[in-house]
């Protein structure tokens, strides 16, 4: 049931590695990098909550509840994958980049509570830290291209200013090939289990609705499921709000860093970001089923909070190593904080909210990791700029002192059950 996971985290892994390489390619600034990305959290803020709610009330007998939705997303964001290497000029980038970030989002959410709804509350964690594995092996399959195309044909090309290099086509050649492949195989051969009687009258008065109602429920159902939201979601989402602003640092300035530390051009620089992402995803991979027995002995929390730290301290030695291979080293930690961050917190979630309001909250949760980006790329352009001197090494700096302020903010986790 993970296997289209594989297809979405290959295209979030090419956003993360090559979205703002090609940003610099086409003419970005450095500081204009993080209000560039904006198009992510806008577009999961608004897309990924009404998402949730619509397929909480959604039954098809022929294709299921949350398998419409996810195959429809998809399609656009493969559609997004094929054209974004050709990209002409930075504002064509951009706004492609808004609609693939639809697609991913139309795609995910749903796929989020698509899991929890097969499996029994025993199953869970195994369940997300398997679609962990899944994170970690889309996203080390984009990277791992990535490093694999700049070797067997970037080495001897010519930056050329306002162009994007050829090389870099592939990736996202493979990308849009497989975000549709996979999602074909998940919808084909998992077949969804029917909503309760109870489920299936709701939704059948639901269809009955005139059209304005019919739009209108997603939005009076996201509201009343945060009116009643769990505790413990509200304490994930101060954990987040200083998790996902780190993240969203760290991947849009890791290729900037290298061109400092290293002095590398943008080309090199985007092949050894990718370097590190292919390795903490190949460790995420490593680890992911690996804490699902540690959280069961320790504890959801003390093993997310340790995970987190581990971040801190990869983030706050990265500037400071020169070696490329040495740099390496760090992305044990971050893949281990990366296999933590993609299934602990799902399966508190999973465990805490009623089933059939799973999608809705599903895409609250993700309103939770979008608003701080949303913030990050709003606030970080002038922090960086006026208040970091413009040196991409503080801004790796300033990510990890928010990694260790999540790491203490998630002791204060308990899980619930409903």
């Amino acid at each position: 049931m993970n296997i289209g996971f594989l297809g979405i985290q290959y295209s979030f892994g090419l956003q993360q590695s090559a979205i703002n390489p090609i940003f610099l390619y086409l003419g970005a600034s450095e500081d204009m990098l993080p209000i560039l990305n904006i198009a992510g959290p806008v577009t999961g803020l608004i897309v990924q909550p009404i998402v949730g709610a619509m397929s909480d009330k959604t039954w098809s007998y022929k294709w299921g509840r949350r398998k419409p939705y996810f195959l429809i997303g998809a399609i656009i964001g493969s559609i997004c994958l094929f054209v974004f290497p050709t990209s002409p000029f930075l504002w064509f980038a951009v706004g492609l980049l808004w609609i693939l970030d639809v697609g991913n989002n139309v795609a995910m959410e749903p796929y989020r509570a698509f899991v929890g709804d097969k499996l029994p509350e025993k199953q869970l964690s195994l369940g997300y830290q398997m679609q962990s594995l899944f994170v970690g092996a889309g996203i080390l399959l984009a990277n791992f291209s990535i490093i694999i195309f700049q070797d067997w044909f970037g080495k001897d090309s010519v930056e050329n200013s306002g162009s994007i290099p050829e090389w870099l086509y592939y990736s996202f050649f493979i990308g849009g090939f497989l975000s549709i492949v996979t999602i074909l195989w998940s919808v084909m051969t998992t077949p969804e289990l029917p909503p309760s009687k109870d489920q299936l009258k709701e939704i059948d008065q639901i269809k009955q609705l005139n059209i304005i109602t019919r739009i209108k429920n997603p939005f009076y159902e996201i509201v009343n499921s945060i009116k009643d939201m769990p505790i413990i979601m509200w304490k994930i989402g101060a954990v987040y709000l200083f998790q996902w602003y780190a993240l969203f640092i760290y991947w849009q300035f890791i290729t900037p860093l290298f061109k400092l530390t290293m002095n590398y051009s943008t080309s090199e620089a985007a092949s050894q970001a990718a370097k590190m992402s292919t390795t903490y995803n190949i460790i995420t991979m490593l680890v992911a089923l690996i804490l699902v027995p540690l959280t069961l002995r320790y504890g959801s929390k003390k093993i997310y909070s340790l995970s987190l730290f581990g971040t801190a301290i990869a983030l706050f030695l990265i500037p400071y190593i020169y070696d490329p291979f040495l740099v390496l080293l760090p992305m044990i930690l971050f893949g281990i904080g990366w296999a933590s961050m993609m299934g602990i917190p799902y399966t508190m979630v999973s465990k805490s909210v009623p089933q059939e309001r799973r999608g809705v909250y599903m895409g609250i949760l993700n309103m939770m990791i979008v608003i701080p980006m949303f913030i990050q790329t709003l606030t970080f352009g002038v922090i960086y700029k006026y208040f970091l001197g413009n040196n991409s090494i503080n801004a790796i700096l300033f990510a990890g002192l928010f990694f260790l302020i999540s790491s203490i903010l998630a002791i204060r986790l308990n899980e619930t059950k409903t």
